[in-house]
């Protein structure tokens, strides 16, 4: 018979009531598996009232998480944020027991401090459930990649995002109804302000890039955009471009030693792989030395698969303690301890949309500012072309001007001085394009 460890819960929402789950009506084809048997012997959650789609039995109920921490020899935290949920973590990790979570929040902003603490109890920290659900982008980087650098992370990283996007595209929706039907499917939660605003994303790419490179990102140095203000009529000339438009999670090694770490709405063409994932999955790129490139692509969340991958997580802390006796993790959070070092500019391509009055000298003003900040035009759209995308005539017209690649910084300034023009009649729409040609 195969040896039994201990597991405690701490939260019973959507994914953890997806682990109680499969742990407790799971456990017979784990043990033929695995040759380990984890057994649930404790649950702990604020409100037992309210309604769960699985039952968890009242014998292993209880609303206090130090009866979980003291009775499990794995203990799984699922309450989410950085409040309680760091608080058991830090009591499991002091007394030397294996942490699960799937709390990319807390890992992205206090994951060194966690690490620090598992490293000094000689136990582990595993969250392959807190980025991509149920894609193993965790034991990726952890394990198929140990002997690689990896040199770039290109994420899709957040579903209700990305079917957002998906749905204003395909069915010429405006962001605010596209969003509504986000919600009405249960992709978005009332308070979408996480998911809209890139946060979410942030917190995923942030984990990414301190297993990817060997130490911890400074969360206030990741660069965040979110996708509320996107229009529809950039995503139609996009398309007509050759372009979609994703919430991209970038994270890429510059030869300077330093880290790009950035979330925001991003062109990428037809011809990347990333262009294909549509709706509210999840798709990842990594680029490396001796692999190359790599994609992963699959339910980012939702309660079952995010709770497959803990479980995962779970089995594998569990196969550790029965037989070595304790937990060793291959490749740790921030293995090399260190703070990486947060460029505080980028370097990409990028796509201007300028309102302008209809008349000569316009572009030439322009192109000498865009000149004069050492940035390159790719392209420059005719007026004539865009016109069919608008509903009628005006004496403003949409300007599109593609650049070669140059410094977030330079585009910056150059915006500054174009939206001051008098001919420029609202405030320009600036959108990087991922694309490796130029």
């Amino acid at each position: 018979m195969a040896k039994e460890v201990r597991v405690g819960l701490v939260g019973c929402g959507t994914v953890g009531t997806g682990v109680a789950r499969i742990l407790l009506t799971e456990a017979d084809l784990i043990e033929k598996k695995a040759g380990v048997r984890p057994v649930l012997v404790k649950v702990a959650t604020r409100d037992w009232s309210k309604p769960r789609p699985f039952t968890v039995p009242e014998r292993l109920r209880t609303t206090d998480w130090r009866e979980v921490v003291e009775s499990a020899e794995v203990v799984v935290e699922l309450v989410g944020g950085t409040g309680v949920a760091a608080e058991v973590v830090k009591a499991a990790l002091r007394a030397g027991k294996p942490v699960v979570t799937a709390n990319k929040h807390l890992l992205a902003e206090h994951g060194r401090e966690l690490a620090a603490l598992a490293k000094e109890a000689g136990t582990v920290l595993l969250f392959e459930g807190a980025v991509g659900g149920g894609i193993p982008l965790v034991k990726v980087l952890k394990e198929s990649l140990v002997s690689n650098e990896v040199e770039e992370i290109l994420g899709i990283l957040n579903g209700t995002t990305n079917f957002i996007l998906t749905k204003m595209e395909e069915e010429n929706l405006p962001f605010e109804e596209a969003l509504r039907q986000a919600q009405e499917k249960g992709y978005a939660e009332a308070d979408p302000t996480f998911d809209v605003e890139g946060v979410d994303a942030a917190h995923k790419i942030a984990i990414l890039a301190n297993l990817a490179f060997g130490g911890f990102v400074d969360f206030s140095r990741v660069f965040v955009e979110g996708i509320r203000g996107v229009e529809l009529l950039d995503l139609r000339l996009g398309r007509e471009l050759g372009y979609k438009l994703k919430l991209l999670a970038v994270a890429k090694r510059r030869p300077d030693g330093k880290v790009e770490v950035r979330v925001h709405p991003t062109f990428v063409p037809l011809s990347n792989p990333l262009s294909t994932v549509d709706g509210v999955y999840n798709g990842v790129l990594f680029k490396s030395n001796y692999l190359g490139r790599l994609k992963l692509q699959g339910a980012g969340a939702g309660a079952m698969p995010t709770a497959t991958a803990v479980v995962q997580d779970v089995v594998q802390a569990a196969k550790w303690l029965a037989e070595c006796g304790r937990a060793a993790d291959l490749t740790p959070l921030g293995w090399d301890d260190g703070e990486l070092e947060v460029a505080d500019d980028f370097y990409t391509r990028y796509y201007l949309r300028l309102a302008v009055e209809d008349k000569p000298g316009v572009l030439y003003q322009i192109a000498k500012i865009l000149a004069e900040e050492d940035i390159s035009i790719a392209g420059v759209l005719q007026q004539e072309w865009i016109l069919k995308f608008l509903p009628d005539r005006s004496e403003v017209v949409p300007l599109i001007i593609l650049t070669h690649k140059a410094y977030e910084s330079q585009i910056k300034r150059a915006i500054s001085r174009i939206e001051r023009l008098p001919f420029v009649r609202s405030a320009p729409v600036l959108i990087r394009v991922e694309e490796e040609r130029f």
